[in-house]
C-alpha cells in the first residue's frame, strides 16, 4: 500500500510517501508553529514521487492548532483521490516505530505546554501533574518528547524504567501503525481530533459579535 503520511501533532512537520514500509519520499522540518502552511507545500512535494492509495495522519495528543492543521490536509487531499485517511496516535506511531521491547510496557509521554504530560499506555490517554504520576504494575520503557521528564520522575521512585531514543512520530512508524489500522491490527479510531484537555482559547464575556447585517 502507497501511503502518504502527514504529522503537525508535535513540534515537528513531516510529510512522506511510504510503500510497503519503504520511504519514497520524506520531507521532515523542525517547527513549534506554521503547520498550517509548511505542510501543504510538502505534501504536494512528496506527492510527486505518486499518488497515494491512503492518507495516514497523527491525531494526537498534542498541539490543537497542528493537529487540525493535518487532519484539514488530510481529507481534503482525501476527499480529492478518493482514498481513506487513517488515524494514528502519536503513542503508535512512535510504538510501530521502536523495535520489540519485551518485558515491558511502553509509556508514551507528550508534553501538553501546561506544566503536565499526556500519557499514553495501551491505549489509554490520560493528562496528569507529574507529582501523580501513576506508579507502573512493572517494568516500563518512555518514549516521545516528555519521556527524559517522565523517566526521570520515575526512576526517582525506584521504578524499573527505560528510555527510548523514540521522541517524535516518523513516517515509517506512522505508515506501519496505518497499516495495522487497516489491516484490523489495532481498533477503530475516528479520523478526527484527539484532544485531551479543553482548548486554550475563551469565549470573550460578552459572547460572540452578531454577524454583519447584508
Amino acid at each position: 500500500m502507497r501511503i502518504l503520511t502527514l504529522d503537525s501533532a508535535l513540534a515537528r512537520c513531516s510529510a512522506a510517501l511510504v510503500e510497503d514500509g519503504v520511504v519514497m519520499a520524506e520531507r521532515v522540518q523542525d517547527a513549534a508553529r506554521g503547520h498550517a502552511a509548511l505542510l501543504p507545500v510538502m505534501a504536494e512535494d512528496v506527492m510527486a514521487a505518486g499518488t497515494p492509495e491512503a492518507i495516514a495522519v497523527t491525531v494526537g495528543p498534542g498541539s490543537f492548532t497542528g493537529i487540525r492543521a493535518g487532519l484539514a490536509l488530510a481529507h481534503g487531499i482525501a476527499l480529492g483521490a478518493g482514498v481513506p485517511v487513517i488515524a494514528v496516535t502519536v503513542g503508535e506511531a512512535l510504538s510501530f516505530a521502536l523495535p520489540p521491547l519485551p518485558g515491558r510496557v511502553l509509556w508514551t509521554a507528550t508534553d501538553s505546554r501546561r506544566g503536565r504530560v499526556f500519557l499514553e499506555i495501551e491505549g489509554n490517554v490520560t493528562a496528569c501533574d507529574l507529582t501523580a504520576l501513576p506508579r507502573p504494575a512493572g517494568p516500563v520503557a518512555l518514549a516521545g518528547d516528555a519521556g527524559h521528564i517522565v523517566a526521570a520522575w520515575l526512576a526517582a521512585r525506584d521504578c524499573d524504567v527505560m528510555l527510548t531514543n523514540a521522541r517524535l512520530p516518523t513516517p515509517a512508524g506512522i505508515a506501519a501503525a496505518a497499516v495495522a489500522r487497516a489491516n484490523g491490527h489495532l481498533p477503530p479510531l475516528d479520523a478526527q481530533p484527539l484532544y485531551i484537555d479543553p482548548p486554550e482559547a475563551k469565549l470573550p464575556a460578552g459572547g460572540l459579535r452578531p454577524p454583519p447585517v447584508a
